[in-house]
């Protein structure tokens, strides 16, 4: 277990909660990038995938709580571009 993972993870993981909260109460995509957050999530995949078959230790569940994090991100923009077209589509 490496405390510089530990930090790196801990810093992204930071983040995430207010990127939530202002996709959740925006409706709106502006400012993000469903191709920059498949990217980061595909990110934490293979840092999970890493450590179960190469070097298993607790920093998993970081990778893991980040990951869902990205994953409740890509849903809220998901919800947030339907918001948009049908907004569009009324008028």
């Amino acid at each position: 277990m490496s405390i510089f993972e530990i930090i790196m993870l801990l810093c992204f993981g930071a983040a995430w909660p207010f990127s939530i909260y202002k996709s959740y109460k925006s409706c709106s995509v502006e400012g993000k990038s469903l191709l920059f957050l498949l990217v980061i999530f595909v990110g934490y995949v293979s840092g999970i995938l890493h450590k179960i078959f190469y070097n298993y230790d607790s920093v998993i569940y970081l990778y893991t709580l980040n990951m869902i994090m990205v994953g409740i991100d890509i849903l809220l923009y998901i919800r947030n571009r339907r918001m948009s077209i049908e907004k569009t589509i009324k008028g």
